[in-house]
């Protein structure tokens, strides 16, 4: 009877201090819909992304049009599970392919994760991407390369010629300024060198040796430069826009020839091609993929490894190179052996 009598009262307390709230048990927090989260979400986005008004551009793009659709927008965050998200798939994909959706999806789960980080909804919903996207993966031959150039206003070929041979992002390349050159040689890189000092990634920042080619375009546009970028547009303390590249690019790949228009070379050939042109042949001439990761400043060699494809004859030369490399250990080890023994000799016979 005591017993029972105990617990009664502690119950009694423990309930009247849960009342007053001095367990340390407050009310949670009212839970944002999607559509009024989207403010702070974008905020983040334009604070992280200072740097990169492109990146603010897509966010924002796919934040609107995510807004678009109304059960998400009024959804609270914490009531956006994969049903809601496989309804929104569902919507989509009725106007548009499985690339622009999963850029969206993209945008979704970074605002949720983002969500969870600052303790607003407890787990993030899992979002998984459509397969099916299309991937731009023209690559130009030798050949067609150099019927581009030759096409090419003076701006446009340099700007290509850079490309081909260092594989630098768009972003990238615009952002180049002087002091990001070094014509002198260093070490290996016996035409000088560039330094990316931001990009895409944190793996973005690299040094990428410069070849004849590259050497000799930058060579002569530093002569002439008044700008403290690599290539300035209309003002000169300011990149060239990548559109205005890309109208140039567009009237190259699409020429005028009596008054119609013929497709010179695919839709496909984006300015992005050049890069991927770049990346491709790095793998045909045996680089391996962790080596192509450091020199596209890929986050993954996941991604690098696309590039790379063993041909019969590269494994076989990996063999040779393995033999070799145990032939010239082996033959170094004998020597000492050797010279440690007529050492030996030479004190015993002393």
């Amino acid at each position: 009877m005591k017993s029972q009598r105990a617990a009664g009262e502690i119950e009694r307390a423990f309930r009247t201090a849960l009342a007053k709230g001095d367990v340390g048990i407050v009310d949670r927090q009212k839970v944002p819909t999607f559509g009024e989260f989207s403010v702070r979400f974008m905020e983040a986005i334009r604070v992280r992304s200072a740097e990169k008004p492109a990146t603010v551009r897509f966010y924002a793009d796919r934040t609107t049009r995510l807004l678009k659709y109304r059960p998400l927008r009024e959804a609270r965050l914490d009531a956006i599970d994969e049903a809601l998200i496989e309804r929104y798939v569902t919507a989509r994909r009725a106007v548009v392919l499985p690339a622009s959706c999963n850029r969206e999806l993209a945008t979704l789960r970074r605002a949720l994760r983002l969500a969870e980080d600052w303790k607003i909804i407890t787990k993030a919903p899992r979002i998984r991407l459509l397969k099916g996207e299309h991937q731009r993966t023209f690559v130009l031959s030798h050949q067609e390369e150099a019927r581009y150039l030759a096409a090419c206003p003076p701006l446009l070929r340099d700007v290509a010629s850079i490309m081909l041979d260092s594989g630098l992002r768009i972003g990238e390349l615009l952002n180049l300024r002087w002091e990001d050159i070094r014509f002198d040689p260093t070490g290996a890189a016996r035409f000088g060198s560039l330094r990316v000092t931001s990009g895409k990634s944190r793996n973005a920042q690299r040094t990428l040796s410069l070849t004849a080619r590259a050497s000799r375009v930058l060579f002569a546009r530093r002569k002439v430069s008044k700008s403290p970028f690599v290539f300035p547009g209309k003002s000169l303390e300011a990149p060239i826009l990548v559109t205005s590249l890309n109208h140039l690019h567009s009237k190259v790949r699409e020429p005028l020839l009596q008054g119609k228009r013929i497709q010179e070379f695919p839709a496909e050939f984006v300015l992005h091609g050049l890069r991927h042109t770049f990346l491709t042949r790095l793998g045909e001439a045996g680089t391996d993929a962790f080596t192509i990761m450091r020199l596209a400043g890929h986050s993954s060699v996941t991604v690098s490894q696309r590039y790379v494809h063993p041909t019969p004859e590269s494994c076989e030369t990996a063999f040779e190179r393995l033999e070799a490399l145990n032939g010239r250990a082996n033959e170094r080890l004998e020597g000492k052996e050797s010279h440690q023994s007529s050492h030996q000799q030479f004190f015993q016979t002393a």
